[in-house]
């Protein structure tokens, strides 16, 4: 039981930190998730769960540096006691979430594991009881953790310096772009070529006949048997990874192909209401650099929102060029900043950049 217990604690420890690193490598992408949950909290439970969706932002980098420091406190040993408390209370929130969104199919993707680790509801579930179930043998058996690796003083500073590298990593990717890009929009990845299936469908028919069930790889041409059920057997490979990229005009006119081909700079306006205003006299120089630019660079720009709303938002801010419109889902997938660039090189990623890292003309260049 001493060496069963010492690997709960590890392991408890490190798939905490590891989920709290993965988390702030992307605090946007996780604020969207819990957007997403108090969202269907207000629908289903009442308004007051709205009150939380504008500070969902300030909650990502709290929660999930609260999940670092206490894997860190846990590994240390520090106050074990009160920190597998606070412990136990974030496995219960966070097994609460992941159930109700398995049993009513609320949020299919819980977002424990950022882009990094895609799980269905019933998985992350099932990832939060096996958690539990790690918490319940190491605080039974604590005895068996008496010695603490970090006591007094020395304690307090290592919790403080995993306190300060924890929230300074997720405050950094909050002003530029993830450590670690896992979305399908990221560097080096071909859009046409993720807007299709990497191989056929592959299925199984599962046949009935004098209540016999047999499995078939192809579909009989026997007529006595009746079909029961269908199952691809390559689901991951057979439909595209982006299914949703779709560009148009405000009258509704399809360019998807157009922006796919030769050299953009998409500028994308993910809302005219939450875009970052005071960075766009650099913006304006160098959508205005790009379209002079010996590399033929097309600049162009893609909101979400309405023709009304964004055509007063760009003479407010003098925003020069053709403007179109995308989903805010879709956007909000290709770059996480609002506003922000992307490189396409015929749909093929070549850049992405924050508002906060505008490159130069010349940096463009480079990379085409």
């Amino acid at each position: 039981m001493k060496q069963l217990t010492r690997i709960c604690w590890l392991l408890l420890g490190i798939v905490f930190i590891f989920s709290g690193l993965v988390k702030l490598n992307d605090p946007i992408g996780t604020a969207l998730k819990l957007e997403e949950y108090f969202e269907v909290f207000a629908k289903d439970f009442g308004s007051f769960f709205s009150v939380f969706v504008p500070h969902s932002r300030t909650l990502s980098l709290v929660l999930s540096s609260l999940e670092v420091v206490l894997g860190v406190a846990l590994l240390l040993r520090w106050m074990l006691r009160k920190t597998l408390w606070v412990l136990l209370a974030l496995l219960v929130f966070f097994g609460f979430l992941t159930f109700y969104s398995a049993a009513f199919n609320k949020v299919t993707d819980c977002g424990c594991f950022g882009d990094f680790i895609k799980l269905t509801p019933w998985a992350s579930f099932t990832k939060d009881m096996v958690l539990l179930a790690l918490w319940t043998v190491v605080f039974l058996n604590q005895r068996y953790l008496r010695r603490v690796f970090a006591k007094g003083t020395t304690g307090v500073m290592y919790i403080t310096i995993a306190s300060a590298v924890a929230v300074g990593i997720g405050v950094r990717a909050l002003g530029h772009l993830p450590y670690f890009d896992f979305l399908p929009y990221k560097v080096g990845n071909n859009i046409p070529k993720l807007m299709k299936p990497q191989e056929q469908a592959k299925y199984q028919y599962v046949m009935e006949r004098n209540g016999e069930s047999k499995t078939f790889a192809e579909y009989p041409t026997d007529s006595t048997w009746k079909y029961k059920s269908m199952e691809v057997l390559n689901p991951d490979v057979s439909k595209p990874v982006i299914t949703d990229f779709s560009i148009f005009d405000a009258d509704g006119t399809d360019h998807t192909q157009d922006v796919l081909k030769g050299n953009k700079l998409l500028l994308i306006v993910q809302s005219t209401q939450t875009a970052d205003r005071d960075r766009f006299k650099d913006i304006n120089k160098l959508m205005t650099e790009a379209a002079k630019s010996r590399k033929q660079i097309q600049p162009l720009i893609v909101t979400s929102s309405s023709p009304q709303e964004f055509d007063a938002f760009r003479h407010d801010v003098n925003l020069p060029g053709t403007f179109y419109f995308a989903d805010a889902t879709v956007l909000k997938s290709m770059i996480r900043s609002n506003p922000g660039f992307i490189l396409l090189q015929d749909g093929t990623v070549k850049g992405k950049y924050h508002y906060h890292d505008i490159p130069e003309t010349s940096k463009l260049e480079e990379l085409l």
